[in-house]
């Protein structure tokens, strides 16, 4: 009876270790493939840590942003679905301290309300990319400057509106030579100052003429003279 009840007791603890163990290796195998899609996506975007610690610190970020982009896609009823990008191994305060440069004026220029003139049916929504107004995608980088973007968009569609040629613009012209007031480059600004220095400068030059860099530079002066729209 006791040998019995000693068998008995070994099995199921045999079968509680076994347990345990499956459930470990399950765990293993989860944490090593996020491993392994950390090591392919710093391949894909060509990045190197200074040592272990912050490779270490990097993952843990990159693991809980790649898990919540998982969990939001397999909800399975949204309009759109999440995807791991470029900036996956950064937090939301790091990623906005980073880019988001826009500073708020307390003292807001006032102007006319805008009103359609002759309009009676307009549409309740429109998409200006269909309308050839909106220039390809781009990347501000490690760069407060998303006030010259705005303004810069702004500009390349209402050109296209009012000429027909979408032309790519300068951010940089703008990082670079409009410094004067709130607008200090890639330490953030204020787009109604920088359409105030567009109607001042007559213009601003294409991304071609003025390509962007990511960085505080001197103004180039020939380049600002360069007016395309």
């Amino acid at each position: 009876m006791a040998s019995s009840l000693k068998w008995r007791c070994m099995s199921l603890a045999l079968v509680v270790l076994a347990l345990y163990t499956t459930q470990a290796m399950s765990r293993n195998l989860q944490e090593l493939s996020m491993e392994d899609r950390h090591e392919q996506w710093m391949t894909n975007y060509g990045l190197v840590y200074k040592d272990s610690v912050e490779k270490e610190m990097r993952f843990q970020v990159f693991k809980t942003n790649v898990e919540y982009i998982d969990t939001f896609n397999k909800v399975g009823d949204r309009t759109y679905v999440l995807s791991v990008n470029g900036f996956a191994d950064q937090t939301n305060e790091e990623f906005i301290a980073s880019r988001n440069g826009y500073k708020n004026s307390p003292e807001r220029k006032s102007g006319t309300a805008f009103r359609y003139e002759n309009v009676t049916a307009v549409p309740s929504s429109m998409d200006w990319r269909k309308k050839g107004a909106v220039t390809p995608i781009k990347d501000q980088g490690q760069c407060g400057s998303c006030w010259a973007f705005s303004t810069v968009a702004s500009m390349e569609g209402i050109t296209q509106l009012s000429t027909g040629k979408l032309i790519s613009l300068s951010e940089q012209e703008l990082v670079d030579c409009d410094v004067n007031g709130e607008d200090q480059g890639c330490e953030g600004g204020l787009m109604d100052d920088a359409f105030d220095f567009i109607v001042q400068n007559h213009g601003l030059a294409t991304e071609g003429t003025y390509p962007y860099k990511a960085i505080d530079g001197a103004c180039d002066k020939k380049k600002e003279a360069s007016h395309a729209a």
